[in-house]
């Protein structure tokens, strides 16, 4: 069976809650069987390395790690506001609408 989440690669999404709430930013990498994604700028973790040769120096490492689906909520493209998101039923796929304004995303 193929996990569907609501949220896909590329969209925009505001975070609800945790330390990052009410801050906004772009999906880089969905993982759809954990219910988790990868959003740019936001849940940044530290992480260390240290020096494998001698002249090299060891690095602090910012990076995103994957923050649940549930935390966050779409931006729709068109209309601006945060949405839940509606699916319609096509002959030619299924496609995803704003239930806010209607249009699809």
């Amino acid at each position: 069976m193929k996990i569907r989440l609501n949220i896909k690669k590329g969209d925009n999404v505001r975070v609800l809650s945790g330390k990052d709430r009410g801050k906004s930013g772009k999906v880089l990498d969905v993982f759809p069987k954990k219910h988790k994604v990868v959003v740019e700028g936001l849940n940044i973790h530290v992480r260390f390395s240290k020096a494998r040769r001698q002249n090299e120096k060891g690095q602090r490492l910012e990076l995103p790690a994957p923050m649940t689906v549930a935390k966050l909520m779409l931006i729709c493209p068109s209309c601006g506001k945060l949405t839940r998101v509606a699916h319609e039923v096509m002959d030619n796929g299924i496609f995803r609408k704003c239930k806010k304004c209607g249009k699809r995303i």
